[in-house]
């Protein structure tokens, strides 16, 4: 177990990344053997929806009236799990706020001027537990295991065959919401610009296979624009079923910052941050990754 956590525990997530971990540390029963009541919205319910788990999902008032503790994630596209830790907070019920990435610790308890810290922290990493202890001191800590990622491995591990002739790219897609300056495309299509400006600079060409596999945020259509713009290239969405499937048809991932390019070095692949040279650099702290703006001089896109 985790830690010892009272029961029932609720869970609460909207983006992705946390909800990935949570399912991931449910599965292996590493949150106990006590009930769970679950409140999901946006991808994380995507995800709760997909992973077959029987516990249906409830509102916040519902799951918190039962809730003897709160495990949230910290996401930025939504109030919802800043929201669940300030009823906590009312209520005098402990919480748990899981971070995933590596980015603006402090800002994800902000939210109209107001900061919610969350009684304990949980991290799966060295990198991140630094990152939380400068910028979140005195805020109670624990680097967890990484269950998603091991699970992650070990399903591209499971997929992949035989190495294919040639290089085959799947680039992981993610919403840019800092601002890159005064640019005329969100800061996900001028990268994604840049990078198939700068195919010779990764001993890549325009006959590359690239599939581009969409955040779990993205909403449908969002790339089909420029996939147009460029039929001259082998470009396409990504079919795969799962990014795991993705990661074992590529030798190369490429992305911004995105957490399926941490997941991707795990598994071996040659992972590439897009990031212009003109925008901030990636935040992933993971040396192994190359940074592409290492390799150019700025391209006119």
């Amino acid at each position: 177990m985790l830690a010892k956590l009272q029961a029932p525990l609720a869970l609460v997530a909207h983006d992705a990344g946390a909800a990935n971990h949570l399912l991931a540390w449910l599965a292996a029963g590493d949150l106990g053997p006590g009930p769970v009541v679950p409140c999901m919205e946006g991808p994380a319910r995507t995800l709760w929806e997909r992973s077959g788990q029987p516990r249906a999902l409830a509102g916040l008032d519902e799951i918190l009236s039962e809730a003897a503790s709160l495990v949230s994630g910290t996401g930025w596209a939504s109030d919802l799990e800043h929201e669940a830790r300030r009823l906590a907070r009312e209520r005098r019920t402990p919480t748990i706020a899981v971070i995933d990435h590596w980015t603006s610790y402090r800002e994800r308890f902000v939210r109209y001027g107001e900061l919610v810290l969350p009684d304990e922290i949980w991290v799966t990493d060295e990198h991140a537990a630094a990152l939380a202890r400068e910028q979140l001191p005195g805020v109670p800590l624990r680097v967890q295991p990484n269950r998603y990622l091991e699970a992650q491995v070990a399903e591209v591990r499971a997929l992949q065959g035989a190495p294919a002739p040639g290089a085959r790219v799947l680039y992981v897609l993610e919403p840019i919401r800092d601002a890159w300056g005064e640019l005329p495309a969100p800061g996900e299509l001028a990268a994604l610009d840049y990078f198939v400006a700068s195919l010779a600079a990764l001993d890549l060409d325009a006959a590359t296979p690239i599939r581009l596999r969409p955040h779990p945020s993205d909403p449908a259509g969002k790339y089909d624009a420029w996939l147009a713009r460029h039929a001259h290239l082998d470009v396409a969405l990504d079919s795969h079923a799962s990014l795991a499937a993705g990661l074992a048809w590529a030798d190369t991932v490429a992305g911004c910052q995105t957490y399926a390019m941490v997941v991707a070095l795990a598994a071996g692949r040659r992972v590439v941050s897009t990031i212009p040279p003109w925008a901030p650099p990636c935040v992933l702290p993971h040396p192994e990754i190359i940074r592409l703006s290492a390799l150019t001089t700025q391209v006119s896109l």
